[in-house]
């Protein structure tokens, strides 16, 4: 295809069940459902690990968590491995960040860009520290701020994309006036719809007549029994500072109010390409570097492995796109790196090693066979996870506990745990000899474990850190380059 300009959109903690055009009648979401009209919808799009850092340290990379060893929020992306944008800017591309990274630093052409503005990393350059503790419950007692601040307002994070959205018009009508030797490619990242759940009025009050049913498995007596997710709840106490279900669904209409804000967002870079005659030249992708559990199973925020966490939205429309297309093979976020590389038009040398493929009007039974992985070893995974999707199946194996396993063609809530079925047993082997063939869980968990020792100790040692405390999301103290 003829190399075009690409607009790259990432939101936080975007629950891809929450977006109009993947079947929710209750999402206010007109921009992001035209795009999926006019583009190729990706319905079983995952991340590398649902949790922020290590998510966009593999992003950046094209490779998983276990090849890069980011591997919490206290351990992010120092300009090594080379990035998309490394290669994009080596061979001649204007690459241009705006928003939310959460790399080590503001480092433009270390991270791979040929300009920052107004980025957000990593708190202090040091991150969550608390995270590398995984051996012990430490309740994050913070989080229990979730249920009892959610609701109307504004909020650091809104402001901040605001601002975002202000640069990235400011971009794009220069960019109008440029005459690059190349394409462009602008990255845009959103906070939304990341907590703090404080939605702006005219957003919020979009669902004000909404009546939210309760998250699923919600009630006590319902929440599934599993090690990994008790000791998550323990550690990430979000469930505990609700009170009532009144305010579980002022929450829920406050996430919601922030994806509608997002969505405006959106939809004011979309007019932005219209405007300046930039949209016939540029390819839209939008993605999210994680979901949120959204109160499924009493649990908030992300970390675990279930499609509200795990999964992503992925939508690619623009010129050359196949319109209203719905591709439901697995793919991941490592697979944007040669995405962008192809859709500017750039070459992919093999010796990168890279294992993600071009989503660009990809071939839907070639997709069908591969295995995607997802993995977590960060705050509060007493055990390391590993999620691979294999067809119609998702199996989550954790290192010293019982897996799960799901059938997502016949169980598309998850609502039943194939993980000890005696019918199963074939599946759930052939499940872990392709995530085997990916990785050594154990070795992976041991090597990760060590990193993160090592981390402890150069922080002044486990109770230096639980002195620290730490914080319920990153500050927006940003430095425009």
């Amino acid at each position: 295809m003829k190399p075009k300009n690409i607009l790259f959109i990432l939101s936080d903690e975007h629950n891809k069940k929450v977006l109009g055009s993947n079947g929710n009648s209750l999402a206010i979401t007109p921009n992001l459902d035209r795009l999926s009209a006019s583009g190729t919808v990706f319905d079983a799009a995952y991340t590398a690990c649902p949790i922020c850092v290590p998510a966009r340290a593999s992003l950046a990379t094209g490779r998983y968590v276990n090849e890069i060893g980011c591997w919490d929020n206290a351990i992010a992306y120092e300009g090594e491995p080379s990035s998309w944008g490394h290669h994009l800017m080596s061979r001649g591309h204007r690459v241009s960040s705006i928003g939310k990274l959460h790399y080590k630093q503001c480092q433009p052409s270390v991270n791979g860009f040929s300009e920052e503005i107004l980025p957000l990393h990593i708190a202090d350059g040091i991150g969550d520290l608390m995270g590398l503790i995984r051996d012990e419950i430490h309740p994050r007692n913070g989080a229990q701020m979730l249920g009892p601040e959610a609701g109307p307002g504004e909020s650091e994070y809104t402001r901040y994309d605001r601002d975002i959205t202000a640069s990235a018009l400011a971009w794009i009508a220069q960019a109008a006036h440029r005459r690059d030797d190349k394409p462009w490619v602008l990255y845009v990242g959103y906070v939304a719809p990341h907590f703090p759940l404080i939605a702006p009025t005219e957003f919020f009050d979009l669902y004000r007549d909404t009546d939210f049913p309760l998250p699923l498995l919600y009630r006590k007596d319902q929440r599934p029994n599993h090690p990994f997710l008790a000791a998550m709840r323990e550690v990430l106490v979000h469930d505990k500072g609700f009170t009532d279900d009144r305010m579980v669904r002022r929450a829920l209409q406050a996430y919601y109010g922030l994806v509608s804000f997002l969505d405006a967002n959106i939809g004011r870079l979309l007019d932005g390409l219209r405007k300046t005659g930039l949209a016939d030249d540029t390819i839209v992708i939008y993605s999210s570097d994680h979901g949120d559990n959204l109160g499924a199973r009493g649990l908030w925020a992300k970390s675990t492995m279930y499609e509200d966490s795990a999964g992503v939205p992925l939508i690619i429309a623009g010129p050359s796109i196949a319109a209203g297309r719905r591709i439901s093979a697995p793919v991941s976020l490592i697979d944007i790196f040669p995405t962008l590389v192809e859709g500017v038009g750039a070459d992919l040398p093999p010796e990168l090693g890279l294992s993600g493929v071009s989503l660009l009007n990809p071939d839907p039974e070639q997709l069908a066979g591969r295995t995607v992985l997802s993995e977590y070893h960060a705050a509060g995974g007493m055990a390391a996870s590993y999620m691979v999707r294999h067809g119609n199946y998702k199996y989550i194996h954790y290192v010293g506990m019982p897996p799960m396993l799901f059938d997502l063609e016949n169980d598309p809530q998850e609502l039943i745990d194939l993980g000890q079925s005696p019918g199963h047993e074939a599946v759930r082997g052939e499940c872990e000899f392709r995530l085997r063939q990916l990785l050594d869980p154990e070795q992976v968990d041991a090597r990760a474990r060590r990193d993160q020792q090592a981390r402890i100790t150069a922080a002044g040692g486990k109770d230096a850190i639980l002195k620290r405390g730490t914080f319920r999301f990153s500050p927006t103290a940003v430095v425009a380059q």
